[in-house]
């Protein structure tokens, strides 16, 4: 049986926007997840975290997955890996973020994994380029476009644009 899930994909260190369109390919290079939708590319300010870390790009994307929620999970910490990430400080710079938002209308709570993700609502960077993605889209029953006008980074947010 299968699920949509909805990504969020960041990226302050390195090429960031090759990095993301890099670790688009790898989420979906096997046959249990598939692409359905790409928001546009967002550039924003940290949330959170160290102080004067480089700006992040961000953006979300829909698959359609067989995988379980862990082995989604544990597939999505793989490609982060392959994208050399590491944890080290909370919130801190990194290559490659990934986490998964929804899945389908599941909710869980879990040491590992809290699904829809628990901060998801409040951050501009993940519920404006889901709003563009998809002007239909909920999250906890609310519009992600309204989410996303009174979310406190919306102002720290524009689209990215290559080379500028």
């Amino acid at each position: 049986m299968s699920v949509k899930a909805v990504l969020a994909l960041g990226s302050n260190l390195g090429e960031r926007s090759d990095t993301l369109s890099h670790a688009v390919a790898d989420l979906v290079d096997t046959p249990r997840v598939r692409l359905c939708a790409v928001s546009p590319v967002v550039q924003t300010k940290s949330v959170g975290g160290p102080e004067d870390q480089p700006d992040y790009l961000n953006m979300v994307i829909e698959v359609e997955t067989d995988l379980g929620p862990h082995e989604l999970l544990a597939h999505c910490q793989a490609v982060e890996n392959r994208h050399h990430r590491t944890r080290e400080v909370r919130w801190g710079p990194r290559t490659l973020d990934v986490d998964i938002i929804t899945y389908g209308d599941l909710t869980m709570d879990e040491p590992t994994l809290t699904i829809p993700h628990p901060r998801a609502h409040e951050r501009a960077f993940v519920l404006q380029p889901w709003a563009w993605m998809d002007s239909h889209a909920t999250l906890g029953g609310v519009p992600v476009g309204e989410l996303a006008a009174a979310a406190e980074d919306l102002d720290g947010l524009a689209p990215f644009e290559p080379g500028r």
